[in-house]
């Protein structure tokens, strides 16, 4: 399971409507590596003038790495954390995550960033099975 889902979060969606505060609150306690990488991310982004922060460190273990995927994996999240942190993301590997002004999606970073050369250059074999 992605997300630890409390009673009442649970009945105000089976109900229609969910604030997504409630949402990424529940993010941040399910999945708290993931938040909280992201959140230093986007606050040295826009502590800076650099186009993108990222992480290029592996997760500490498995538990992490698993919260780091489930939470870039899902639209729902991954939209979520965006829109509250106000930055968008990308995402390479098993942990290379980076934070993006929204302006710069149009940028040539991004557009570097998010490409198939990247992507294919930024492999290892550590990273195979990740």
């Amino acid at each position: 399971m992605s997300l630890d889902v409390s009673p009442q979060l649970l009945a105000e969606a089976e109900q229609g409507t969910v604030r997504e505060e409630d949402f990424v609150d529940t993010v941040r306690t399910s999945l708290p590596y993931a938040y909280d990488l992201i959140a230093s991310l986007a606050t040295e982004l826009k502590g800076g003038t650099a186009e993108f922060t990222d992480n290029q460190t592996p997760p500490p273990s498995e538990r992490e790495r698993g919260q780091l995927l489930r939470a870039l994996a899902s639209d729902a999240i991954r939209g979520s954390l965006e829109r509250h942190f106000g930055v968008a993301l990308a995402f390479q590997n098993c942990h290379r995550v980076a934070a993006f002004r929204p302006e710069a999606l149009d940028g040539d970073t991004y557009a570097r960033f998010t490409s198939v050369r990247s992507q294919v250059l930024n492999q290892s074999p550590e990273f195979r099975d990740c």
